[in-house]
């Protein structure tokens, strides 16, 4: 059965359509920082209100708990939605109380209104199937279609993204119908050369990944903190840099696996190392075999990958014809340690070909360096989701509206 899309509702004019969309954005003191999701929703809030559908947004922010926390409003959100929608966008104080019902019941058709953090009701993200199923009843009282398009969302089975959607009539959005032919361009056919970059901090969050991957590229680039567990499988010290010790083995299983592939596992030449974690830590640029052999001995911290490995993974990334990019090379958001994960941003923005940012920290490292959305292929709303897509997982939020991987 196929993804079912926005025209098997058919005619909305006048009907009510709960819209999930994924507005997680960074907040600092009540600020939005990044508003890349929020600009990657308005297509179907757009498209579902030009249809004379009143269109109901539901979303979370954060992690609070499953009570009511100001910090984690989405009052914000609102605000910036409006301006880019250049209408009024109706905010709920609450999600399925005396609030939320009254501003759905005076929405106009083409109308929109957003509902407050869905994750102040324990019920949204409650490991009981009874608790999400009662929370999701509730939202679905509200409304006479279900339109799912937060991609950041639909690798967890939560009540707006799994129990909603058996109980309206339900389709998947704009949004998620992109991401997914963006992913399967990755999997099924992708253009070659076909590379794919990793970084961030942990080898063990990439390992699906890398080993569903692995027969399907033809490099594998690896920078970020995961780099050190790499180095280490090949018997080089990484003084204090992070370490995942005990997943060395898997790793040297991952090597020698491509290695019968044939597929070339690029790994650093050179890294930056720092006398401490901060921006004003003494750092110098060190060889990856000779961590330990600066003037930091042991107590190095690599942060970075050099400029020597920068210039080669941008020289692979240029050559190749798809890339998929997640984790950022170093640590971006201190600026000693953002010159690698520069260079690979702006070698993803000269491929002639599909260049793909992963989503997550991938994306919010373009945006913080100062990158336009429009100078990369595509660059995706949902990082975990799309490392757990291309692990070849199955997706529940997907899977729920006729998706078949």
């Amino acid at each position: 059965m196929a993804l079912r899309t926005i025209e098997s509702l058919g005619a909305l004019t006048g009907k009510t359509v709960l819209l999930r969309c994924d507005l997680n954005v960074p907040l600092q003191d009540g600020v939005i920082t990044d508003d890349g999701r929020i600009r990657a929703s308005v297509p179907t809030v757009t498209d579902l209100a030009g249809a004379g559908a009143r269109v109901v947004i539901v979303s979370h922010l954060g992690r609070p708990e499953g009570a009511p926390d100001e910090r984690y409003s989405l009052a914000p959100v609102a605000a910036r939605l409006a301006e880019l929608l250049g209408a009024p966008v109706a905010f709920a104080t609450d999600t399925v109380g005396p609030d939320a019902e009254a501003t759905v019941r005076d929405l106009p058709a083409g109308g929109v209104a957003l509902l407050e953090n869905l994750r102040f009701n324990p019920g949204e993200t409650s490991k009981q199937d009874a608790e999400r199923q009662e929370f999701a009843a509730k939202l679905a009282a509200l409304g006479d279609a279900f339109v799912s398009d937060g991609f950041g969302v639909v690798h967890r089975k939560q009540a707006s993204v799994y129990e909603l959607a058996t109980l309206l009539p339900s389709a998947a959005g704009t949004l998620i119908a992109a991401e997914l032919d963006v992913l399967n361009r990755l999997t099924e056919s992708p253009e070659r050369p076909y590379t794919v970059v990793l970084g961030g901090s942990k080898v063990s969050d990439k390992l699906g990944v890398i080993g569903h991957l692995l027969p399907k590229v033809d490099s594998l680039l690896i920078g970020g903190g995961m780099l050190f567990t790499f180095l280490a499988a090949n018997g080089h010290k990484v003084g204090a840099s992070l370490l995942e010790a005990d997943q060395i083995d898997t790793v040297k299983g991952y090597l020698a696996e491509a290695e019968r592939l044939g597929v070339d596992i690029v790994l650093p030449t050179d890294v930056v190392v720092a006398s401490k974690f901060g921006a004003d830590a003494e750092h110098l640029v060190a060889p990856a075999d000779g961590i330990e052999d600066t003037p930091f001995g042991a107590a190095g911290l690599g942060l970075d990958i050099g400029p020597a490995t920068s210039a080669r993974f941008a020289d692979v990334i240029r050559s190749s014809k798809t890339v998929f990019w997640n984790g950022p090379m170093g640590v971006f958001e201190l600026a000693p340690f953002a010159a690698g994960t520069e260079a690979v941003a702006a070698a993803l923005t000269e491929i002639d070909g599909l260049g793909v940012v992963g989503g997550g920290d991938s994306a919010a490292a373009v945006r913080a360096l100062k990158f336009d959305d429009s100078q990369f292929g595509h660059i995706s709303t949902g990082g975990g989701a799309s490392l757990e897509f291309l692990e070849g997982k199955k997706l529940p939020g997907l899977e729920v509206l006729g998706w078949q991987q």
